[in-house]
C-alpha cells in the first residue's frame, strides 16, 4: 500500500504564497503521475496541476497556469506545489494523488485515473 501525506497548508493574505508537500511512503514508490487536486466547500473536487515522475512533464489547470508550479523530488517522493498570487477562489482542502495503475488513459485531469489519495490540506486565501 501507497500512503499520501500532504502538508504546508494554511492560512495566508490574497497575494501570497503558499507551498504544499506531499509525502509517499510504503511499497516501493513509482507512480506514473502525480497531481493535485482542491475541493471547495460545496463544489466538486477539480484538477489543479500534474507531474509525471519520469521525465518531469507538467500540466495545469487554466485558472492556477502562470500561478502555481508543480515539482518532485524522486529520491525523496515527493511532489510539491508552490502557490504564488494566491486568491480568495484558491480557497479549498488541496489533495495529492498518485497513478500506479498499470492501465493509464491519459486523462491526467480526471479523478478517476487516481488510485492513491492523500488526506488533504486546508488553504484559506484571506481578502
Amino acid at each position: 500500500q501507497v500512503q499520501l501525506v500532504e502538508s504546508g497548508g494554511g492560512l495566508v493574505q490574497a497575494g501570497g504564497s503558499l507551498r504544499l508537500s506531499c509525502a509517499a511512503s510504503g511499497r516501493t514508490f513509482s507512480p506514473r503521475i502525480m497531481g493535485w487536486f482542491r475541493q471547495a466547500p460545496g463544489k466538486e473536487r477539480e484538477f489543479v496541476a500534474t507531474i509525471r515522475w519520469s521525465g518531469g512533464s507538467t500540466y495545469y489547470a487554466d485558472s492556477v497556469k502562470g500561478r502555481f508550479t508543480i515539482s518532485r523530488d524522486n529520491a525523496k517522493n515527493t511532489v510539491y506545489l508552490q502557490m504564488n498570487s494566491l486568491k480568495p477562489w484558491d480557497t479549498a482542502v488541496y489533495y495529492c494523488a498518485a497513478q500506479t495503475r498499470a492501465y493509464y488513459s491519459g486523462a491526467y485531469y480526471s479523478l478517476t485515473e487516481y488510485d492513491y489519495w492523500g488526506q488533504g490540506t486546508q488553504v484559506t486565501v484571506s481578502s
